[in-house]
């Protein structure tokens, strides 16, 4: 799984990327700073299983604070992008590559009104976000509707009528566009597009399809940053105008702050909650900066935003499940970690998917499943739940 930070220079990608990952990427006040990706693992938020079992899990990967597993996730900062990207513009057919497989979006946008759509930084409140939100959406359907339209003639006079057939050819000739032949379905079934033979596609179709394959490939989520420094009528306005997106307040600096002081051992802070402790004395100018934040921040929104953000992204928008595997005699692996893997899962996972994700051989050996909360068997059709405990058994050759 990839997950995309992507919109136009400097309205705070970058810290963003940094405050969910911890990896120093260039920073400064000017376009363009991004040009090559960079790539880094951020965390999501799962309730532990080793709650369950009243036990203290070790885990491989990622972190458990008193059972809160923070289970990793790829994440891609990519060039910013400025209107006229589909057309080469800026750096846009690099950004619009580098996007090709990602699973969803990550849009920043400057909340305070204080970046104008070039990237370039002007007066507080004189820059309307929300023509962001439309500017971005439009630049990746048109990205989309260039490769659809380019790659069309190699399989629209392809003579089938089996709609599995014709699905397969556009997925094979797509595929530059990062979609699946499932998303695909579900794109054309929503447009009833499967009536029409793809010659007599009409312009409008092109444009209703690439928009269509885009929110169901690259689902997006807005993260509207600097919103410590915004009105609240900016952000009530955006929602009204959007009521259909996901719009989410953060301060990714803020994020990127108090994880660093974490780093420092100044405070102790877990992401995602609205609070965080002092554990040394701090000077004048650190104690104002974290009151600062305590007050702007964390009690005006619940938190920094950025947490729930990745969380919301990965689990609300992709709806993956998060499965541990385990034993029904032993939860530990051979070196004695408990519970040592989290594995996130597509929706509608099998154990057989699971078996696997795990190990190919696992997954073509495949027995049985034992559901180690319940000890109860299961097939190899049985569809996972989120948090569930997972023991495979199989043919050991």
């Amino acid at each position: 799984m990839q997950i995309g930070v992507v919109g136009k220079p400097n309205v705070g990608k970058s810290t963003f990327f940094s405050a969910a990952t911890l990896i120093d990427v260039e920073m400064q006040n000017y376009p363009f700073t991004t040009i090559e990706p960079n790539k880094g693992i951020g965390f999501v938020r799962v309730e532990c299983a080793d709650k369950f079992f009243d036990v203290q899990c070790n885990p491989r990967t990622g972190y458990c604070i008193n059972h809160v597993r923070f289970v990793p996730v790829e994440l891609i900062d990519v060039a910013g992008l400025v209107p006229g990207a589909s057309e080469g513009k800026g750096l846009g057919n690099k950004f619009l590559d580098d996007l090709r497989q990602a699973n969803a979006l990550i849009h920043v946008i400057d909340l305070s009104g204080s970046t104008n759509e070039k990237g370039e930084s002007i007066t507080k409140n004189s820059y309307d976000p929300a023509e962001d939100v439309l500017f971005l959406e439009k630049e990746i359907d048109l990205w989309f509707l260039g490769i659809i339209k380019k790659n069309w003639g190699k399989f629209a006079k392809i003579p089938v009528k089996e709609k599995n057939k014709k699905l397969d050819a556009m997925a094979q000739n797509l595929s530059g566009i990062g979609a699946s032949a499932l998303q695909i379905d579900r794109a054309v079934s929503k447009l009833k597009l499967w009536e029409k033979k793809f010659a007599e596609w009409e312009e409008k179709d092109f444009e209703d399809f690439a928009k269509a394959v885009r929110e169901e490939s690259k689902p997006i989520i807005i993260a509207a940053n600097k919103a410590d420094i915004a009105s609240e009528e900016t952000l009530k306005k955006l929602k009204q105008r959007f009521p259909e997106k996901m719009i989410i307040a953060c301060s990714a600096v803020s994020e990127l702050t108090l994880k660093k002081a974490a780093k420092e051992k100044v405070i102790t802070y877990v992401p995602g909650e609205k609070s965080f402790e002092k554990i040394r004395e701090l000077n004048e100018k650190q104690e104002k900066g974290l009151e600062y934040i305590q007050k702007k921040v964390l009690e005006k929104f619940g938190g920094t935003g950025v947490q729930e953000i990745l969380d919301k992204a990965v689990f609300d928008f992709l709806h993956y499940i998060a499965v541990f595997p385990g034993g029904v005699k032993k939860l530990s692996d051979s070196e004695g970690n408990v519970l040592p893997d989290c594995l996130l899962m597509p929706p509608n996972s099998t154990t057989l998917d699971f078996a696997f994700k795990l190990h190919t051989d696992l997954g073509e050996n495949f027995i049985r499943a034992i559901d180690v909360k319940t000890k109860q068997m299961v097939g190899k059709e049985h569809e996972l739940k989120n948090r569930d405990v997972i023991e495979i058994i199989f043919n050991k050759k």
